[in-house]
């Protein structure tokens, strides 16, 4: 399997205070990895910092082989937030994210069917769930090398989740992206990913598979709870 993200020793933070500290990471096409910890363990703090968002205050992060600072290099970020433009439709959020000789609209539609019949509809307008499908949509429209999808569960309902993250792991088996998945419902998150992370108080408390770490939730709990595991 040809790695596609890289990481060695990367230290990341804000104003140069360090959040996250020797973090390390390899993952292959097509690989999706939980990103999984309590509230301020620093994972999104590594999303941004890999996304080229947040410059880094020590280490490396590389992708396809090649380091870099953000989008340019197949980066591609799914906010916690979305970042939709609410007053533009459906169908424009996903026409300016097309890339020349990327997927087409139609492609993306293949994911998420629903959005097929709300394209004129202004995203303002539509429901949590519809809306996580549109920046979903737009980010792959982007055609990413690297997937980051920050809480994608943020205001869902778990019947909604559950129904979405099954995409993720279509979208990682498709199109050969590697996806890191940040993900508050855990087991939810565990049975699409191949491996997980767990990050407490910035770094790394327990790394496996993900079928593993599934099989052993009182592990999972101490890994949370920042014990030694």
């Amino acid at each position: 399997m040809n790695t596609v993200l890289s990481c060695s020793s990367l230290t990341a933070g804000y104003a140069g205070n360090p959040v996250v500290r020797d973090f390390a990471l390899e993952l292959g096409e097509g690989e999706v990895l939980a990103l999984l910890g309590p509230n301020g363990a620093g994972k999104t703090t590594v999303l941004r910092t890999l996304a080229g968002l947040l410059p880094r205050i020590g280490g490396q992060s590389v992708v396809t082989g090649r380091p870099g600072r953000g989008g340019s290099r197949g980066v591609v970020l799914v906010p916690d937030h979305r970042a939709l433009f609410t007053t533009l439709t459906v169908g424009e959020n996903l026409l300016l994210g097309r890339r020349s000789g990327g997927p087409s609209v139609n492609d993306i539609l293949g994911y998420f069917p629903e959005l097929g019949k709300r394209l004129d509809v202004a995203a303002g307008k539509l429901s949590g769930g519809e809306q996580q499908m549109l920046a979903i949509g737009r980010a792959l429209i982007q055609r990413p090398r690297v997937l980051l999808i920050d809480e994608m569960s943020m205001g869902l309902a778990p019947v909604v989740v559950q129904a979405l993250l099954p995409v993720v792991r279509q979208v990682a088996d498709r199109t050969g992206a590697a996806v890191v998945l940040v993900e508050q419902h855990v087991r939810f998150a565990l049975s699409v990913a191949d491996r997980a992370m767990v990050l407490v108080h910035g770094r790394v408390s327990l790394s496996g598979r993900a079928c593993d770490l599934a099989a052993d939730p009182a592990l999972l709990e101490r890994a949370y709870l920042g014990e030694a595991v």
